[in-house]
């Protein structure tokens, strides 16, 4: 019955706000109230949202004060020379600019962290697919898709849970599976390539003369992959991007229309351009203090969210203004955590995840247990979306390894195999850092997973295809 109704819950949550019927937050939180009473534990609701709001406060802390501090570095300038590199890559061209999305989100993906990932992607893109009018979902489901093949890194997550799970050596799981990975990461690049030039179909190649006379007063949203040019569409009203420049038709040729094609205002009043190598400095000491694992990482961010304020708005008014400019993504992001919260603490503490996993487990028959890595990596997909990666690695991933030891499968074919869900576990409605990408690119969730996971699947299939070829699973 447990089973039934989890696999209910996350079905109803999921058409619902792909539906756009609810809102994400009213639909995390109501639509697992309502199951929870369903299973008779209502009684027990306060105690599982308590717990669950626990689990996931530090995340919430964490995203809280990224959100300041990226934003912080965006408002004096440290990210000004990457969008006009990108630019001078993109000359906007619709699908350089695609690719340059994948690139810029795997390279940044380095440091380990979606949330951050994410906050630098759509910083430095948000303002060119803005300008250009292209499809935002492209942007999301580009940087998540890319993301979730880089998060398999050893310091990222995953990798270290299955080692963990399974008592194993992270890098003999990681080190076989880079071939597939790589694999992996091309097929983004080339997604990436492809989806770019459907946008060039649909919007044109331009100069950027041309880019800069578009008004930015509309974003266009694409329902999905079939959406031909100029047909399908849905046209969604947005802002443009804080501190963006106004469009003119000033320059009389490529090179000046370049240079005032920034996407960041190049005269706004917050930059700090003394203090410049003094901030690519303290985010660099950042980034490699969190995967070095100095300071949990929430903490890390609190005190350079703190010493960056400090430093580059040294006077308490300039410092409230920072923090009531980015207020709202404070508030939008740390709401949908802890409302996220609500339908993992449900999940969770009535043992529907539980109960769903030892479902499918029980589900594979006999006959393909010298197969479990290839049913590893299968499972991985669905199970690592509809379940935290916790709930996957500690409890589905050593039954999974039980059942494949009795037919002479090796644990490692079973960590590999894994991670072949995690370019799809990136868009999961319970991963925080999504929230953080499509609240940033004021994107529909809905949209974004309507648009991305057939994408993201395909992904996933081809890391798993390539390992197999490969013989590392």
């Amino acid at each position: 019955m447990l089973t039934i109704l989890g696999f209910a819950m996350i079905a109803t949550f999921l058409v619902l706000i792909m539906t756009k019927k609810m809102s994400p937050i009213a639909a995390l939180v109501l639509i697992p109230a309502l199951f929870c009473v369903a299973v008779g534990q209502g009684a027990k609701l306060g105690d599982y949202v308590i717990e669950g709001v626990g689990n996931l406060a530090p995340t919430a802390a964490m995203l809280m004060f990224a959100i300041v501090y990226f934003g912080v570095m965006i408002d004096v300038g440290l990210f000004d020379p990457i969008v006009r590199g990108i630019l001078r890559f993109c000359k906007a061209d619709p699908m350089r600019i695609v690719v340059g999305t994948a690139v810029l989100a795997a390279i940044v993906s380095l440091d380990g962290d979606g949330s951050t990932t994410f906050m630098i992607t759509v910083s430095a893109m948000y303002p060119l697919y803005k300008r250009l009018k292209m499809s935002l979902v492209v942007m999301t489901g580009v940087a998540a898709t890319a993301n979730g093949v880089m998060n398999t890194l050893p310091w990222g997550g995953p990798t270290a849970r299955a080692a963990t799970a399974l008592k194993l050596d992270a890098s003999e799981i990681f080190i076989p599976m880079i071939p597939a990975l790589a694999v992996g990461l091309l097929a983004v690049f080339l997604l990436s390539y492809v989806l770019g030039l459907r946008e060039r179909k649909r919007l044109g190649m331009l100069t950027p003369d041309e880019a800069l006379v578009r008004e930015p007063e509309q974003e266009t949203v694409l329902a999905g992959a079939g959406t031909g040019a100029g047909g399908g569409d849905r046209l969604r009203k947005g802002s443009a991007a804080s501190g963006s420049a106004d469009l003119t038709q000033d320059g009389d040729d490529d090179e000046e229309a370049e240079e005032e094609f920034k996407g960041l205002d190049p005269n706004r009043s917050t930059l700090r351009p003394k203090l410049y190598w003094f901030n690519a400095g303290l985010t660099i000491a950042l980034l490699t203090a969190m995967i070095m694992e100095l300071m949990p990482i929430p903490v890390l961010f609190l005190l350079g969210a703190a010493l960056a304020l400090t430093v580059n708005f040294p006077h308490m008014p300039d410092q409230r203004a920072r923090i009531a400019a980015h207020a709202d993504n404070v508030l939008n992001v740390s709401g949908m955590v802890f409302a996220a919260a609500v339908f993992t603490g449900v999940l969770t503490g009535t043992g529907m995840v539980e109960n769903m996993a030892d479902w499918v487990v029980g589900a594979v028959p006999d006959a393909m247990g010298p197969h479990m890595a290839i049913v590893t990596g299968l499972l991985s997909l669905p199970l690592t979306y509809f379940m935290s990666n916790d709930g996957f690695y500690f409890g589905v991933v050593p039954v999974l390894a039980e059942a494949g030891a009795a037919h002479g499968v090796s644990p490692l074919e079973i960590a590999r195999a894994s991670l072949a869900g995690q370019a799809l576990h990136m868009s999961s409605p319970l991963v925080p850092a999504v929230y953080v990408l499509v609240g940033m690119a004021k994107v529909e969730f809905g949209d974004h997973t309507r648009f991305t996971v057939k994408w993201a699947v395909l992904t996933s299939l081809v890391v798993l295809g390539a390992g197999i070829l490969f013989g590392t699973i």
